[in-house]
């Protein structure tokens, strides 16, 4: 049983095709290997010299400084107590940590010798998790994108949820719902429920770029969660994609998880306009 098992995975794994988006090449990362602080490493957000990377990992209430260059520990302040921290993502008006029950967490005084953070309870009843969250200027707004939600599954959905910025307060009616069904045909795969793990907008392009480890894949939306194109990631070289952000000019960074099979690690791909 065991070897038609593993038979069936390696033969769902040939029938797959990967490909890249225009502009990128998805089999030729720039790889940087970080610290064991950061083996759980679940969120991005790059610095604009390209060298470092604020961060946060799956368990403490802090953030990180990651200078890819180097294996100097990483300067870090504390937010908040342990929690289930999954995305850091910052706005116009400062930065804000995702915990995976839809709380975002602002974040006062970073990079200053005193830091706390404002608890900003997601108001929605039942029960929902999350794991992405990417700022959207022209709305002014923090978005939300659901992983799992049972509402979301008996729709065939995946939910996003605004934060507006203005008002310090959530909308409890989605913004925009992903067609799951969309998304597994243009992936060529069978996928019963889409669950991301990270996003952010494309700086040149203005699309949104949604990675999902659990589904292994990357999808392509436009602003308003318009399905565009998906792409089947190959598990060898994205053992588990958490984190994603963009460099202004484009080039594009994912980060993944060490688990039990490997090292944690950040994935650079330069962009080469269209």
């Amino acid at each position: 049983m065991l070897a038609f098992l593993s038979c069936n995975n390696i033969s769902d794994q040939e029938q797959k095709v990967f490909a890249s988006p225009a502009g990128y090449d998805l089999k030729q990362p720039v790889r940087y290997r970080v610290r064991e602080s950061m083996q759980e490493i679940s969120g991005i957000e790059a610095f604009p010299d390209e060298t470092n990377m604020i961060a946060v990992n799956d368990e403490e209430g802090k953030v990180y400084q990651i200078d890819v260059h180097t294996t100097k520990a990483y300067p870090t302040w504390k937010f908040a107590k342990h929690g289930d921290f999954e995305d850091i993502c910052r706005t116009d008006s400062g930065w804000f940590v995702l915990k995976s029950n839809g709380s975002l967490y602002e974040v006062h005084g970073l990079f200053a010798d005193s830091v706390s953070g404002t608890h900003h309870k997601f108001p929605k009843p039942g029960k929902r998790e999350f794991e992405t969250t990417y700022f959207d200027s022209l709305r002014n707004a923090i978005i939300l994108i659901s992983k799992n939600a049972a509402d979301d599954k008996k729709a065939g959905v995946t939910s996003a949820f605004r934060f507006d910025l203005a008002t310090r307060s959530f909308d409890t009616v989605p913004v925009f719902q992903l067609n799951n069904q969309e998304i597994a045909k243009l992936a060529g795969t069978d996928m019963r429920f889409f669950k991301p793990s990270a996003a952010a907008i494309h700086p040149v392009e203005k699309r949104l770029y949604i990675v999902a480890s659990v589904n292994g894949l990357l999808v392509i939306t436009d602003l308003q969660g318009h399905v565009q194109e998906a792409y089947n990631l190959k598990h060898r070289l994205f053992r588990q994609p958490e984190g994603l952000t963009f460099a202004a000019n484009g080039d594009l960074y994912i980060s993944n998880e060490g688990g039990d099979d490997g090292s944690a690690n950040i994935l650079k791909f330069t962009y080469h306009r269209k």
